[in-house]
């Protein structure tokens, strides 16, 4: 009878064949991160209608064989929203409610200098007249801007159409401005906003800068000087130039008064407030004694990058990293702790962790009528 032998004096072959092959699966698995560092899989254009809103649907040819749905891969724990954006590689979603279409807001667009191929533009237009005439004059530049000889094309451009018209008779400044018709216009411009959002906001998407159609001039590094702050939401201050009547000379003044520290004056009127009335900003006979970072200027010019914490922002020109939006801030078309639109949705991102800053310094400009 042999002896008993307790152990092996080698390793055959297929055991050492099969170590080999667990060991190259699981390095393989630890390193086969996507080349982007969100997605994997995902073509430069979309096939489908049904493929991520963030990139670029080509429709096929109508005779041709329409391809199923891709299915993609998105790691969400590597998209980044950082202070170097450009190096980053970080995609950027305008987005820009648009009831009228102003030549200096697309050329505006244009000479941003970030670069094109990494932004995404959506544009949401109401129903009526002037509605149509905004959505002709949109075609026009953006068939212009994203055709095949263009350098300045963007990755994709949405445009969607609303069923409802403007509450407004006209979108004239001095209609929008009165005090009347502020709640219906800015519940409206709510409810565009949160379509616009949630039809367009896309996986890989890092940023989302609100830019106003009437923002006519901003600095061409608009984009990189924001995000430079790494803040979830970062408003710059918007001013208005104009002829001043006394001297008949080139001036500037304030224009959104929606970006503000609030005080106790204003929660002591909310207090008071049935539960749908909502706060305004900028009329004397609702005075709520706020610091609004239209009047923190410093004089004679001031540290552009100077930053102060807000309670309440403006939409003009307001940068917003897309995880703010995913955790749930939107814009309430509602009475919102008193507040609505943009004012409401600083008080909304506030609830859920985020802080809202503005720079009172730095400038956009808007269309003076």
């Amino acid at each position: 009878m042999p002896p008993f032998r307790t152990a092996r004096r080698g390793t055959s072959p297929i055991t050492i064949g099969l170590l080999l092959m667990l060991t190259v699966g699981f390095i393989y698995f630890l390193f086969s991160a996507p080349d982007s560092p969100t997605i994997r899989s995902a073509t430069k254009s979309a096939t489908n209608a049904l493929s991520p809103p963030s990139l670029p649907f080509i429709k096929s040819k109508s005779d041709g064989q329409q391809p199923p749905p891709p299915v993609v891969h998105y790691y969400m724990s590597n998209l980044t929203a950082s202070a170097d954006p450009v190096a980053n590689r970080e995609t950027v979603l305008i987005l820009t409610p648009l009831a009228r279409f102003y030549p200096e807001y697309w050329e505006n667009l244009l000479h941003l200098t970030y670069p094109h191929e990494l932004i995404s533009l959506g544009f949401i237009i109401p129903k009526g007249k002037e509605g149509n005439a905004a959505f002709q004059q949109l075609q026009v530049a953006v068939s212009k801007t994203q055709s095949k000889s263009s350098k300045k094309r963007f990755a994709s451009v949405t445009i969607l159409r609303q069923d409802t018209e403007s509450p407004l008779p006209n979108q004239s400044e001095s209609e929008r401005h009165k005090m009347e018709n502020q709640k219906a216009r800015r519940a409206a411009m709510s409810k565009a906003r949160n379509s616009l959002l949630f039809t367009t906001l896309g996986p890989t998407t890092s940023w989302v800068l609100w830019l106003d159609s009437d923002i006519v001039e901003s600095p061409k590094t608009l984009i990189q000087d924001l995000a430079s702050h790494n803040k979830p939401i970062i408003v710059p201050n918007c001013f208005q130039r104009y002829r001043d009547p006394q001297t008949n000379t080139p001036a500037v003044r304030p224009y959104d008064f929606n970006s503000w520290v609030d005080s106790p004056t204003a929660q002591q009127l909310a207090a008071k407030m049935g539960k749908d009335d909502i706060l305004l900003e900028g009329y004397s006979s609702m005075a709520t004694y706020r610091s609004l970072m239209a009047y923190m200027v410093d004089e004679n010019g001031g540290d552009t990058n100077k930053e102060v914490e807000l309670d309440g922002v403006g939409g003009t020109a307001l940068l917003v990293k897309a995880d703010v939006h995913r955790d749930g801030a939107m814009f309430p078309p509602f009475a919102f702790y008193h507040l609505i639109e943009t004012e409401g949705f600083a008080r909304m991102a506030k609830r859920l962790g985020w802080t809202s800053w503005g720079l009172p310094n730095y400038f956009v400009y808007h269309y003076n009528e």
